[in-house]
């Protein structure tokens, strides 16, 4: 078992119970293990017309694993406070051209914001839940790792809660593979050791994306250009889009260009206009710095010391890549500040409004959203650099 408090002094622990196996099998070794154990089902999507909403099955699969564990499940809908603290802004920063990430904002905003209330007014002195990540806590103050199963580690979508809440958290599959954690289910007679993961945007389901977007945003058509200035096609929507994107774009073969995929490379919004190229690794598509804002460091005694040597992931899934962090001038450490990071190697596809973490090793020591990106490789003369509002040249 991970980092976990004596289960005599612990008191009640409440696990957040989505349906899957994942928080099954962290109820489960929690009771293995002596604590006192309840559950929360919390849904925060509510869409009565809603065919892809899986709410009511997800509340179902709860239900049963709490009879087979033989613990009280408590529901709870924080659909309000979904809209105004996450989905608004999620529509918000896709208007605004951006590629926001939900899942980090409903984390510190709801699972560890409003529901980790509720948890502490039903009695719980301790919340945990199916994530796949670690918790170390010291004298110092609580940790956040990555998960030992690197493949599934989800301490990305975690880097913004806040660390009075994650000191009363508990993540206890962190040390465990998926393979392990359903074997632990299965041999457990837990109904749901085979439900398939869940994918899409957090609380909203599978769904076909860009219809779903355009129920929501007011989208207008426009141009798709190559970097040359060449109009090859028409776009549905600014908001459609993010860059790298390679799939949607409806282009196929255009006389005058070769045969190879198109790839989005910047959103000109004062056009109106979608900026592709075929190269992969097209300098509109490389970065080797970027701001950050709204940052969130887990503990700012550990970045007094600038500059600050470590790694970074801009998307989840990514490989950890090495850079240097700073303040954009000299101030204070606040989260209202801009922070200039530094690769060490170009990224592709670095995407304003999307989260880079950062890490030392298997530590997370936090992270915010990217605001511009900035590749001083590509020379003042190279194609796009009068183009876009997310890219810029070093100095520009």
């Amino acid at each position: 078992m991970p980092d976990l408090p004596d289960p005599k002094l612990a008191g009640t622990v409440i696990v957040g119970m989505s349906g899957g196996v994942d928080s099954a099998a962290a109820a489960l070794l929690l009771q293995r293990a002596g604590y006192a154990v309840q559950g929360l089902f919390m849904s925060n999507w509510e869409d009565d017309d809603d065919a892809y909403c899986t709410t009511a099955a997800d509340f179902q699969d709860a239900r049963r694993v709490c009879e087979t564990l033989d613990v009280a499940l408590h529901r709870v809908s924080f659909a309000a406070q979904y809209r105004e603290r996450v989905f608004e802004l999620f529509l918000r920063e896709y208007a605004a051209g951006r590629t926001p990430n939900p899942d980090v904002l409903c984390n510190r905003e709801i699972k560890f914001g409003v529901c980790l209330d509720y948890m502490h007014r039903l009695g719980a002195s301790w919340i945990a839940t199916g994530h796949y990540a670690r918790l170390q806590h010291t004298p110092l103050g609580t940790q956040l790792l990555k998960a030992a199963d690197t493949a599934k580690d989800q301490s990305y979508f975690l880097h913004g809660v806040a660390a009075s809440a994650l000191c009363k958290t508990l993540f206890p599959i962190g040390e465990l593979c998926k393979a392990e954690v359903r074997k632990l289910a299965h041999a457990a007679g837990l109904p749901v050791y085979d439900k398939p993961d869940s994918t899409g945007i957090c609380f909203i389901g599978e769904r076909p994306f860009q219809e779903f977007l355009s129920r929501y945003l007011r989208t207008e058509p426009g141009p798709i250009e190559n970097d040359g200035g060449l109009v090859l096609g028409e776009h549905r929507g600014l908001a459609l889009y993010t860059l790298g994107q390679r799939s949607g774009l409806r282009l196929g073969g255009r006389a005058g260009t070769a045969a190879a995929p198109w790839y989005v490379a910047d959103k000109v919004m004062e056009r109106n206009a979608l900026i592709v190229v075929q190269d992969q690794d097209h300098p509109l598509l490389l970065s080797d710095a970027f701001d950050v804002e709204q940052m969130h460091w887990l503990n700012f005694c550990e970045v007094a010391d600038q500059p600050i040597e470590c790694a970074v992931k801009t998307r989840y899934r990514q490989n950890d890549l090495n850079c240097t962090v700073r303040l954009t001038a000299a101030q204070n450490i606040s989260t209202d500040q801009n922070w200039r990071v530094t690769l060490s190697e170009p990224a592709r596809a670095v995407t304003p409004g999307q989260y880079a973490v950062f890490y030392r090793g298997a530590r997370c020591l936090g992270g915010g959203v990217i605001a511009r990106r900035f590749n001083s490789r590509s020379g003042a003369g190279a194609r796009g650099i009068t183009y876009n509002s997310l890219f810029s040249v070093e100095g520009s």
